[in-house]
């Protein structure tokens, strides 16, 4: 008699207690498939892997009891199911959260198709499943591997989208936030620490007034509650002679990138345009801090990404792109464009004529103004990264002062209760140790 179809899917690096309990209750049923998520998948579930995917494959081909091994693609499971059409789909019964919600509904949809059936075992959770977990986890926030996730993400992302966080709080945020929408899971691929958000959330005004051993604390609280890729928002990066040593202590704290923009003199925020004094750099000067931040770099996972001020001074687009030119030659490893138009059309004719001479280069975009623009028209200009720079602070100060207004209006905090999130779900973002 034909042994009936029992196929799971592992979303790991490390084989415990928990999946070989999967794999043994599998047995009961039939020949165990076992599909390994890819690591485009994975890092869209929110989990980035730190082996290779060959490696992962190959721990699960070595388990005992597992007939055959699949490459499941996507972390809905349409396409295997439609492939392998198992009696029996297991899984483990931590169904928590929007996302695993959305994977079970996908695995039963999928079933009664053909009649399939799905089986729930009590997940494994003790204190080794624990210790192993947090030891993941404990790895994937150290330097050397978070530094280089932006680069893996630029050669396995379509598009790379970063947000803004100014602490730790807005750190889990961007790092616990998955939707599933049209049949697809989505995420933030990295955070943004920005200048301004970073000085709003102190009450400082944004002109590099915080200096950065407090903003090197911001990092630091950040990076101690997440694994995702911090981009850094530098400024000018004041004189050479200083950036130079930016530049390392950011290298060695796991940051994986800077970005610095081509001006001079008091930073004023470049969306005030030409309505207040800028000064931009002259291209021989900015390429020269360039080249001396990338000289003393020790690793090759970190990148300096120059920003081209040219578009919101009004230079003009032949200035943007010599600029961009030189500064590439300079050694900067990306280069962002920004504009202040409403209209995304300057930013996509750069985009496009910067891509005609160079098709390698990654293009970073921060569609504050222009953001009727989605990700997929800007990655079919070539961009390759877009930040969110400032969504965050400006969604909850609107929040917080209309509930400041009317605790102070009703004399009581009933009438705010309604719009606020529950403590209890505030906590389920902490991890605890």
């Amino acid at each position: 008699m034909e042994l009936k179809k029992v196929y799971t899917c592992f979303c790991t690096d490390v084989i415990h207690e928990g999946h070989i309990n999967i794999i043994n209750n599998a047995k009961k049923y039939g020949e165990v498939i076992v599909g390994v998520l890819s690591d485009a998948a994975m890092i869209r579930y929110n989990q980035f892997p730190t082996v290779s995917f060959e490696e992962r494959l190959q721990i699960v081909k070595n388990i005992e009891g597992v007939s055959q091994v699949v490459i499941q693609k996507e972390v809905l499971y349409d396409e295997t199911i439609e492939k392998l059409r198992p009696d029996y789909v297991i899984h483990g019964d931590n169904w928590d959260g929007e996302s695993m919600t959305a994977i079970r509904r996908n695995i039963l949809n999928n079933l009664q198709k053909y009649g399939g059936e799905l089986i729930e075992i009590p997940y494994t959770f003790n204190d080794n499943v624990r210790r192993i977990d947090a030891r993941m986890r404990e790895k994937l926030m150290m330097p050397e591997f978070r530094r280089k996730r932006l680069k893996q993400l630029l050669s396995m992302r379509p598009i790379v989208k970063a947000i803004e966080v100014h602490s730790g709080l807005t750190g889990l945020i961007a790092e616990k936030t998955v939707v599933e929408h049209n049949n697809e899971f989505d995420q933030f691929d990295a955070m943004w620490i920005s200048s301004l958000c970073d000085s709003t959330a102190k009450g400082k005004p944004d002109i590099e007034l915080v200096d950065m051993t407090s903003r090197c604390r911001t990092i630091d609280d950040v990076m101690e509650v997440t694994t995702k890729p911090i981009i850094f928002d530098g400024d000018t990066g004041g004189l050479t002679e200083h950036f130079v040593y930016l530049v390392r202590t950011l290298e060695r704290m796991g940051v994986s990138a800077i970005i610095v923009e081509d001006k001079t003199g008091l930073k004023k925020n470049s969306l005030f345009g030409t309505e207040v004094e800028q000064t931009q750099d002259s291209v021989e000067n900015f390429s020269a801090k360039i080249a001396a931040g990338k000289a003393v770099q020790l690793t090759e996972d970190f990148m300096i990404i120059a920003r081209i001020e040219s578009l919101i001074l009004e230079r003009g687009m032949e200035d943007a792109l010599i600029r961009a030119r030189a500064f590439r030659d300079a050694g900067a490893d990306g280069i962002m464009i920004h504009s202040r138009k409403k209209d995304p059309a300057e930013i996509l004719e750069f985009c496009d004529r910067f891509r005609e001479e160079d098709k390698k280069t990654p293009i970073v975009v921060v569609p504050t103004s222009f953001h009727s623009v989605t990700e997929d028209e800007l990655a079919g200009h070539g961009v390759n990264i877009v930040i969110y720079a400032n969504q965050l602070t400006r969604s909850a100060f609107p929040a917080m002062e209309q509930t400041a207004r009317d605790i102070l209006k009703y004399h009581r905090a009933e009438e705010v209760d309604s719009r606020l999130m529950p403590i209890a779900q505030i906590l389920t973002l902490i991890d605890e140790l």
